[in-house]
């Protein structure tokens, strides 16, 4: 039987609960711009001659491999020349519906923020375990958009033993397959914008600090991180207010906390990056924790 495809969305926000899965399939697209959303995901690369940034670093992929991205990490695919072809199998799941899912003391999450992350998040895969996990992540799309009966039951029995696949491949994992690291005044000027996010920041007084001309520093910040440094800045701002506001703090508070000069500023760069506003964050987040609908539809 033939495959279906889904048609690509560029969306970064879930619209089903609990989890989505896409299985991509297309001509070369062009590369996808930096981003984070608030859920975990797993992405599978099929096919296409396809770079992952992660956070400063750029790994090289090959058909198999396997990246498991956490929330509010910024990351993008880099589509590389000489592939005609871009398959591969994206997987969502929010962060308490995971987490209830783990039982047993089998924390089901461990692979992308417990121990077992510290050694890697990039997994290269031996064809032996490619095929048995491209099997399961089929079964669950085609599960996932089915109207069979029990097929929400059966979607969640597979991506419950998805995930102690993949943790139990995570614990034995060896050496992580190394990436490409920005230009040093690049990482630099990253690192240094992680940490003083809440001050006063322009390409201006940063081309100073480190002693580059404005110029320089935009293109090759440009080049290797694939947005500007202004919106890398309100980047990091916004992933910083997120973290407050989870923790209660009024978005007020939080927009002045992480260096926006006012309310109204910080509420469009929240929405046009987030879609949604502060207070409508603030209202999903305490759904999400008070409840776990146990559907994926």
């Amino acid at each position: 039987m033939q495959e279906k495809f889904q048609r690509f969305d560029p969306r970064i926000h879930m619209l089903r609960r609990n989890f989505e899965i896409f299985h991509y399939r297309e001509p070369l697209l062009d590369t996808g711009e930096v981003h984070h959303h608030d859920f975990y995901e797993i992405y599978f690369l099929l096919e296409g001659s396809v770079s992952y940034w992660v956070e400063g670093q750029n790994y090289h992929l090959k058909p198999g491999d396997i990246i498991l991205i956490n929330p509010m990490v910024l990351h993008r695919p880099v589509l590389e020349r000489g592939g005609f072809v871009y398959e591969r199998i994206v997987l969502w799941i929010e962060k308490p519906f995971l987490e209830s899912l783990s039982q047993g003391g089998a924390r089901l999450f461990d692979c992308f923020e417990g121990p077992l992350s510290v050694k890697t998040n990039i997994l290269r895969l031996n064809p032996t375990q490619q095929k048995e996990l491209l099997s399961a992540l089929k079964l669950l799309v085609k599960e996932s958009y089915s109207e069979d009966y029990g097929a929400e039951a059966f979607a969640i029995g597979i991506l419950m033993q998805l995930m102690v696949s993949l943790n139990r491949i995570s614990l034995n994992y060896g050496t992580k397959p190394d990436g490409d690291e920005s230009a040093s005044v690049v990482s630099e000027v990253m690192a240094y914008i992680r940490e003083h996010y809440g001050e006063e920041l322009s390409l201006e007084s940063l081309a100073q600090r480190f002693f580059v001309s404005k110029y320089h520093l935009s293109h090759e910040f440009s080049r290797a991180v694939g947005t500007s440094i202004h919106r890398y800045i309100t980047l990091r701002r916004i992933l910083a207010a997120k973290q407050l506001l989870s923790e209660g703090i009024s978005a007020t508070e939080a927009a002045v906390r992480c260096g926006f000069k006012d309310y109204t500023g910080f509420y469009r760069a929240f929405k046009s990056e987030c879609g949604i506003s502060p207070r409508d964050f603030c209202l999903d987040r305490a759904e999400k924790k008070q409840t776990v609908v146990y559907h994926t539809n």
